[in-house]
């Protein structure tokens, strides 16, 4: 073979290899409908309420093969959150809390994202509430990924949690007898 040939077939190869490492990254779209945010906190130390999110979009690149060059960006409407008590959530959106009329989303986009386990991964990056933005990681669960079976496309699932302090974002009504920390707990589905 002429050493032409032989620098042809190479580039060749090349090529499809970087075809197929490109094809392992894949761009999905969390599906508002299956996703859930769900905040909690301790209430004077006897219980345990929660408040959950709607509506929430956002955009998740998976690379399998390298999930270090995977990537996450979420938007939370913060004007959606519900805590089955009307008089509590209308609090939320007050000053003290949210301020839902100057800042109606929260936002996390990631920076870093680091394999732990087979399925499992901490996704670093900035979570941004009422203007104010905080690095935080979440501890993320790969629930499955494959084909969809209604939708009949490539689909994705994971769950996340982290537990954030509220004052750091200028929420620190009723401290300490509320508590500050926040546990976040994340599901969701991602279609191609």
């Amino acid at each position: 073979m002429t050493s032409w040939k032989k620098m042809t077939l190479g580039l060749a190869l090349v090529g499809v290899s970087s075809l197929s490492s490109v094809a392992m990254a894949a761009t999905y779209k969390l599906d508002p409908t299956h996703t859930s945010v769900v905040v909690s906190w301790n209430h004077f130390g006897f219980s345990n309420p929660t408040a959950d999110f709607r509506d929430v979009t956002g955009k998740l690149i998976f690379d399998d093969k390298a999930p270090e060059k995977s990537s996450v960006s979420v938007t939370i409407p913060v004007k959606t959150i519900d805590t089955g008590v009307k008089a509590l959530t209308d609090e939320f959106m007050e000053k003290a809390f949210f301020n839902v009329a100057e800042h109606p989303e929260a936002t996390f986009v990631s920076d870093k994202v680091t394999k732990t386990g087979d399925k499992t991964y901490d996704v670093t990056g900035k979570l941004t509430i009422k203007g104010i933005t905080k690095e935080e990681t979440l501890k993320v669960t790969l629930n499955g990924q494959g084909e969809h079976p209604m939708k009949k496309v490539p689909a994705i699932g994971f769950d996340a949690t982290t537990t954030i302090k509220r004052s750091d974002f200028d929420m620190a009504q009723y401290v300490p007898y509320v508590s500050d920390e926040i546990t976040i707990r994340i599901t969701t589905e991602a279609t191609e």
